[in-house]
């Protein structure tokens, strides 16, 4: 089990019933149907920024990578990202993905509890 945040490029949404909304159209279209697209260029760049830092095996200061399936850019469909974390590590590697997501001018929500991040 995993604890996962989709990523998404677009504008913010108003509130986070909208975004939810998004998130499910989003998802059902780039995910759920299974016809995969390459990512977007600012999508690929956040992924590259996620490994970055957490590199998808053990970083070399010994930490595990907080990434719960790989290669991560596979999460990856076009303007769309859905990725999962392992629980040990998701509540700092959560918020440190939903600050990135902003720095790169990405929308980041929290399907678990139907919120926007940060």
């Amino acid at each position: 089990m995993s604890y996962d945040l989709a990523v998404w490029e677009g504008d913010l949404p108003a509130d986070d019933a909208a975004a939810g909304q998004e998130y499910r159209r989003l998802y059902d279209r780039y995910i759920g149907s299974r016809h995969l697209q390459p990512p977007a260029p600012r999508i690929a760049a956040y992924v590259g920024a996620l490994l970055d830092r957490y590199p998808e095996d053990d970083t070399p200061e010994g930490e595990d990578s907080p990434w719960a399936g790989g290669p991560l850019i596979r999460c990856a469909s076009g303007p769309f990202l859905y990725f999962g974390m392992v629980y040990s590590q998701c509540d700092h590697a959560s918020a440190w993905t939903a600050q990135i997501s902003q720095e790169h001018g990405l929308v980041c929500y929290d399907p678990q509890i139907g919120q926007l991040r940060p």
